[in-house]
């Protein structure tokens, strides 16, 4: 029964999936080719009403075929006309339909930095690229050890993205560990927090540092599964039982803004407390959220 249904909800959510990208590529090329910027932005919002209708069927399916119960506390005031900037724990590929689930038509349209192998996703790369989602090269370490060169890279991008969504209503989601968290990852860490990798405090910086004063508020959002980590392919077999979510909306606090985090010391000290403190928050939520 399950595969059954696994197969039933992929067909649906593939023919949907071609049914909303194909004309939003269409849509997509004609804003390449527009003279002025004042008609590209015009065609804003049909890019992201295709996309928030192809979210809306795959809520719908996910309702319709699942029984996955999402249970969502809300401290925030949404609107749709904001800028916010989104900070979520990051577990499975489950919590981006999760995310887009809860808040699809009540908050400006979501952009996930995304990793740049993403792109050649057959589909999806394209519709992500038409709808403005910031790639990014995601270096290591190492990479960057033995090219310094490419550090800078991912900091131009975000600045890029940052100065597009000045323009428009935008929510900006951060999965600020950086990656999915695994027990292997946490042990490797060696995280003082019991549900949650280290944050990635730079990616947080370079955004409020090129949006400044345009952004109105952060959505911090925790999410938790309480029968254990998912993959997409137990939560379109209806093997997940519940979805626990709670949205707090938080002030961006004004020290953090105008800073040089590259440069600064003093500042990306203050900022990294600040990041490690709200995940300290975090990680005491998830338990709570779990232990109910």
């Amino acid at each position: 029964m399950a595969l059954i249904r696994l197969s039933l909800i992929s067909l649906l959510i593939a023919l949907s999936t071609v049914l909303h990208v194909v004309p939003l590529l269409i849509v997509s090329l004609l804003k390449a080719v527009l003279p002025s910027d004042r008609l590209r932005r015009a065609s804003d919002p049909m890019l992201t009403g295709l996309a928030e209708s192809w979210i809306g069927v795959n809520s719908w399916a996910v309702d319709r075929f699942t029984g996955t119960r999402v249970e969502v506390q809300m401290d925030a005031a949404l609107k749709t006309d904001g800028h916010y900037l989104m900070l979520a724990n990051h577990q499975s590929w489950v919590d981006i339909v999760v995310l887009q689930k809860v808040f699809n038509r009540r908050i400006p349209f979501m952009r996930f930095f995304l990793k740049r192998q993403l792109f050649w996703v057959p589909l999806l790369g394209m519709a992500w690229w038409a709808l403005d989602f910031p790639f990014m090269g995601r270096y290591t370490p190492k990479q960057i050890a033995r090219r310094p060169e490419l550090a800078g890279r991912d900091i131009i991008a975000t600045r890029r993205a940052c100065e597009k969504f000045r323009a428009i209503p935008v929510t900006i989601v951060n999965f600020v560990e950086g990656t999915r968290f695994t027990p292997a990852k946490h042990a490797r860490q060696g995280s003082s927090y019991r549900h949650l990798l280290k944050p990635k405090a730079g990616g947080v910086a370079f955004v409020l540092d090129a949006m400044g004063e345009g952004l109105h508020a952060i959505l911090d959002a925790t999410i938790v599964y309480p029968g254990g980590r998912p993959s997409l392919a137990d939560l379109l077999a209806g093997r997940v039982a519940e979805v626990r979510i709670h949205v707090r909306q938080r002030a961006i606090p004004d020290e953090l803004l105008g800073g040089d985090y590259q440069n600064d010391r003093a500042f990306r000290v203050r900022f990294q407390q600040w990041m490690n403190g709200l995940w300290h928050e975090k990680d005491a939520e998830m338990e709570r959220l779990l232990a109910r």
